[in-house]
């Protein structure tokens, strides 16, 4: 029977990643989400992006979700102006630029097109297995099928401090937290801090709890 699982916010953490990968005994039917925030901060913004497409080769029914630094990435490359110039660079987007090789001030940037059709493809949001997956969260009170873009990329206190439950269990990450935060059935918080030298964390989920935990802490990359 296929499992469903969920991956915490990578930024940047190549090595993290491929250990994880190593360590979760992924089948090719299983669906695996992953919560948004592949790339800023970390060494290997591009190593990550690269790896997750070739794992998605495997498992076909893998689902990428759209995390705020992305959402700060492409605005940055298309120079679309929701967000201040320098608001993607304050962000850690210094490493990811420097992981595709680009410069900031050359124009127009190019990836590779893989990439470039990766980030515009990215889910503001899933719903698989009685479990609702995003990247922030969602605004209490609000219908799921009325939730702003930018609350889903964004939200923090004011959802997982609501006390509001959304119908299903919701997955997700945008937050570190130093230990998964479970609040199920209502909440699952996987943001464990990656970007800061902390740890990835990887789910298995069904009937409304997890029912597996696989964590990389990055002493073990680093050994």
């Amino acid at each position: 029977m296929p499992n469903l699982y969920a991956i915490g916010d990578l930024h940047g953490q190549r090595a993290m990643l491929d250990l994880l990968v190593q360590h979760v005994p992924f089948q090719a039917d299983d669906e695996i989400v992953f919560i948004g925030d592949f790339i800023d901060r970390g060494p290997d913004s591009k190593g990550v992006v690269d790896r997750v497409l070739e794992f998605k080769l495997r498992h076909p029914k893998t689902v990428c979700l759209r995390g705020n630094h992305e959402d700060m990435f492409l605005d940055f490359l298309h120079q679309q102006g929701q967000y201040q110039p320098n608001v993607f660079m304050m962000n850690g987007g210094w490493a990811t630029l420097d992981s595709y090789g680009l410069d900031p001030r050359d124009r127009p940037m190019r990836l590779p097109p893989l990439h470039v059709a990766f980030f515009q493809d990215l889910r503001y949001r899933h719903e698989a297995g009685g479990f609702h997956f995003v990247h922030a969260g969602f605004r209490p009170g609000v219908p799921l099928d009325q939730q702003s873009f930018h609350d889903m990329l964004w939200i923090r206190n004011e959802f997982f401090e609501s006390g509001a439950a959304f119908g299903h269990p919701v997955v997700f990450g945008h937050t570190p937290m130093r230990e998964v935060f479970d609040r199920l059935p209502r909440l699952l918080g996987i943001d464990t801090g990656a970007a800061y030298g902390n740890m990835l964390t990887c789910v298995r989920l069904g009937e409304g709890k997890v029912l597996g935990l696989h964590q990389v802490h990055v002493s073990e990359v680093e050994a």
